[in-house]
């Protein structure tokens, strides 16, 4: 599988033809290439990209709800095939794959209706010959930045809202994951999406994200990424006073409260864990448990973990997969050891697996560690890998008080018996979103971001899309040309 850059309606290989190897994570070998955009590319694609925003800001909302929906009729459609490169290039299973995949459908059905629901209002005014409307226009042309974790879906996120709002814009998907969100773009070329209107330019952080972020033919950014690259997008946005909506990294709570539930709570601390092998920024990070409740957990936890089996993604009834790379498996190696020299205990896990199978990826095991120290690294940083770290509290006002403690706050999650006790915490947990009783916090229809270093702006629900959206006050004298 071989992709290039779309700009301006057209595939090419770009104004300096690199490419890039991108191989599978569970046995290295090779699943294709991709053209690696430069800043030149980045020109020609906001180029194309303003050219095109009058033209599509002024097609009725009906008009691009319709190619929304065939565009997601498409994927959905070849969600298979799709799924099956995105394991290939990623590492997650396949049901994860095509789970991933038809949220995004989801994703753009949705906006495809929300454009349609765009509107203004009529304010009161300060006297009766003046009228006061208040109407939102296309914020202009968007630059997009994609992470490799879950690409199909965060374009989804950045793609959808954006062209239904009425913008252009110039994608940066991951160039470690740029395969699958090719075939997704072709979907959209299918459905009608007139030239200009999206281009997708592969490429690294540090070329192809900065020459966006610096862009002055660029409205607004938004971007998922770790929290060191949302400073620099900042940095660079400053001096054209861009929009921004960045989604950045997060250090989640898992709350388990004495009168919750230990299995149930272990089975999906577990799962929130360990799915994606941990590179998920609201995966959980730090396990904050009740010292009554606490042995309990643990023995939970640490059997669920034992029955994780690793293998490749393609393969059926695997659920769990390689990490992505080398980068990931030694910072989760590095973590896990800092944890231990700081007198933590483990549980589960904590090596590399052996054998045919996993010699030639990038496998670690699932791992629990206990009793870990404040000052961790596990409990202080973002390992975006399969460690989850056991931190034991005396009471709910230690568990708040911890869970607060970090610059971090996208996610955070509340088990316990008692719906009063754990409402409590939920208003006073600094995050942007709160799970009680469930371990995931996205849903469609509401905001998803972060509080403090975690992010500005919010994707998804309502707001996802009138992020994209200027509002613009028109007021004006109005004759009486009836009279008395």
């Amino acid at each position: 599988m071989d992709r290039k850059l779309f700009i301006d309606g057209a595939w090419s290989e770009g104004a300096e033809g690199t490419r890039a190897d991108i191989r599978d994570p569970a046995t290295g070998d090779l699943v294709g290439t991709s053209a690696i955009a430069t800043r030149a590319d980045v020109d020609h694609a906001v180029e194309a990209a303003a050219t095109a925003l009058p033209g599509w800001a002024a097609t009725h909302a009906d008009q691009r709800a319709r190619v929304l929906h065939q565009a997601a009729d498409l994927i959905a459609a070849r969600a298979p095939a799709i799924a099956d490169t995105l394991t290939r290039e990623q590492g997650k299973p396949v049901p994860d794959s095509l789970k991933e995949i038809l949220f995004g459908v989801e994703v753009i059905r949705f906006y495809a209706e929300e454009g349609r629901r765009l509107g203004g209002s009529i304010r009161p005014s300060s006297r009766a010959d003046i009228r006061s409307l208040v109407t939102t226009s296309p914020v202009g042309v968007v630059g997009g930045i994609v992470p490799w974790n879950y690409p199909v879906d965060l374009y989804a996120w950045k793609v959808a809202p954006v062209l239904a709002a009425g913008c252009t814009l110039v994608v940066k998907p991951p160039h470690e994951t740029p395969l699958a969100i090719g075939q997704v773009v072709e979907c959209f070329v299918e459905a009608g999406l007139p030239a200009g209107v999206l281009n997708d330019v592969p490429g690294t952080g540090p070329e192809v994200g900065a020459a966006l972020a610096e862009h002055p033919g660029i409205a607004m950014v938004t971007a998922t990424a770790s929290v060191p690259a949302g400073q620099s997008i900042m940095r660079a946005a400053a001096g054209t006073l861009k929009r921004l909506s960045l989604e950045l990294g997060g250090q989640c709570p898992f709350i388990v409260l004495d009168d919750a539930d230990p299995e149930e709570a272990a089975a999906a601390a577990a799962r929130r864990s360990f799915s994606n092998m941990g590179q998920i920024c609201i995966s959980v990070n730090r396990i904050l448990v009740s010292r009554g409740i606490h042995a309990r957990f643990v023995e939970a936890l640490a059997a669920e973990t034992r029955k994780i089996r690793l293998g490749h993604g393609i393969e059926p009834g695997v659920l769990y997969g390689p990490v992505l790379n080398e980068s990931v498996r030694t910072r989760t190696g590095r973590h896990l050891e800092d944890a231990l020299q700081r007198g933590a205990r483990l549980i589960a896990g904590g090596k590399r697996p052996g054998g045919d199978t996993y010699d030639r990826g990038f496998f670690f095991e699932p791992t629990v560690v206990d009793d870990v120290p404040d000052g961790a690294l596990a409990l202080t940083e973002e390992t975006f890998g399969p460690l989850a770290a056991i931190r034991p509290v005396e009471n709910d006002r230690e568990a708040l008080a911890v869970a607060n403690a970090l610059p971090f706050g996208l996610a955070a999650y509340v088990y316990s018996g008692d719906l009063e006790r754990a409402w409590s915490l939920a208003e006073r947990i600094e995050a942007g979103a709160v799970g009680v009783n469930v371990n995931d916090t996205s849903e469609l229809h509401a905001p998803f971001g972060g509080w403090k270093m975690s992010g500005i702006g919010r994707e998804l629900g309502r707001e996802g899309i009138e992020a994209f959206r200027e509002s613009k006050h028109i007021k004006m004298r109005v004759r009486d040309r009836l009279g008395a």
